[in-house]
């Protein structure tokens, strides 16, 4: 299943736009500041119910109107799903196959769609639950159930029931396994991009030779203190290396970039072969803070990549991915075929 068409209304700056989208590779073009970006965070919000760019819905909104709304049609085989993002003051709503939702993660499973964009380097960069929700889209795409466990955990985590300690262990295993196949992939990206030997380590966010269950009754008193819960998967951290050493703060913004968008790459390479759904990626001004050896190197891995491809770029063309099958130009928010 790949995505074959958009349409977009009231968001951010776009007002109202079509696009009948190539299931291997769409070029958009156009100027700074002229609604590429809008255009892809639309379609990231339709697989993800939520923005990457922000966590105030309120921004999503086009100026002077009420609400957006987002519709896509999917390839499935030999028909077509519709799932469409409505957003207001009320909260986001959505529908799959014109039926409603209850969670948005339901889109996840019919558009699982990733982002490689200027601001990538944040996964990096930023705190543990950045990579904790990135390592969760992973899962829940290759661990049949997980997203269920997780919404479980997560609910009685308010309740400290007894299912808490057992729903943990389940989502650190998952977790686990996953790194593990993360990284076999990850290192030889990372040695092809920056020539670096890449390590993941997955800590658990409570002593390993603890059981969970003993760990929550031994933090019952400093929790009671904090009013949260400290010990448990919502407390995990993915530690990355290159050649040995943490890379916080230690390598540059671009190397981040690189690094960033190797470990995209190698969750989207685990993606199972046989899912009737292929991965979306996004690339978003690839060309950004990278010189053109990097950015060559970057395009030779994204082009092994079994995915749909979404481009912008400043210029109408980009041939170090081939020739697009759709290609577009847009302009303060108006889109036309290129």
């Amino acid at each position: 299943m790949t995505l074959r068409r958009i349409q977009v209304s009231d968001f951010r700056c776009l007002h109202s736009t079509e696009l009948d989208l190539d299931p291997r590779f769409t070029l958009i073009s156009g100027p700074n500041a002229s609604g590429k970006t809008s255009l892809l965070e639309a379609i990231y919000v339709l697989g993800r119910g939520r923005s990457f760019r922000t966590r105030r819905l309120e921004n999503l909104i086009r100026s002077g109107t009420d609400r957006f709304v987002i519709y896509g049609e999917a390839d499935l085989r030999e028909r077509r799903i519709g799932l469409g993002v409505e957003g207001s003051a009320q909260g986001m709503r959505a529908k799959v196959a014109g039926e409603r939702v209850p969670s948005l993660t339901e889109l996840a499973a019919v558009l699982p769609v990733q982002i490689i964009d200027p601001e990538v380097h944040r996964l990096i960069e930023e705190g543990p639950s950045r990579r904790r929700r990135f390592l969760d889209w992973g899962v829940f795409h290759v661990e049949h159930g997980f997203v269920e466990r997780w919404q479980r955990y997560h609910h009685v985590l308010k309740q400290r029931n007894a299912d808490l300690a057992r729903l943990g262990e389940d989502i650190n295993d998952a977790r686990t396994r996953y790194v593990a196949q993360l990284l076999a992939s990850a290192d030889l990206i990372a040695r092809a991009l920056l020539g670096m030997d890449l390590s993941l380590t997955y800590r658990s966010g409570w002593p390993r030779e603890t059981a969970l269950g003993d760990a929550i009754r031994n933090s019952w008193v400093q929790d009671q203190e904090t009013g949260a819960t400290q010990v448990g998967p919502q407390r995990a951290e993915l530690v990355i290396r290159l050649n040995g050493a943490s890379v916080k703060d230690r390598i540059s913004r671009g190397q981040q970039k690189l690094l960033a968008a190797t470990l995209l790459m190698a969750q989207l390479s685990l993606f199972p072969q046989d899912a009737l759904v292929r991965p979306t990626l996004l690339l978003d001004d690839p060309a950004a803070e990278l010189d053109n050896d990097r950015l060559l190197g970057l395009i030779g891995e994204v082009s092994r990549q079994s995915v749909q491809l979404i481009v912008t770029s400043l210029t109408a063309h980009f041939g170090a991915l081939g020739s697009p099958g759709s290609r577009f130009a847009i302009e303060a928010g108006s889109i036309r075929p290129a």
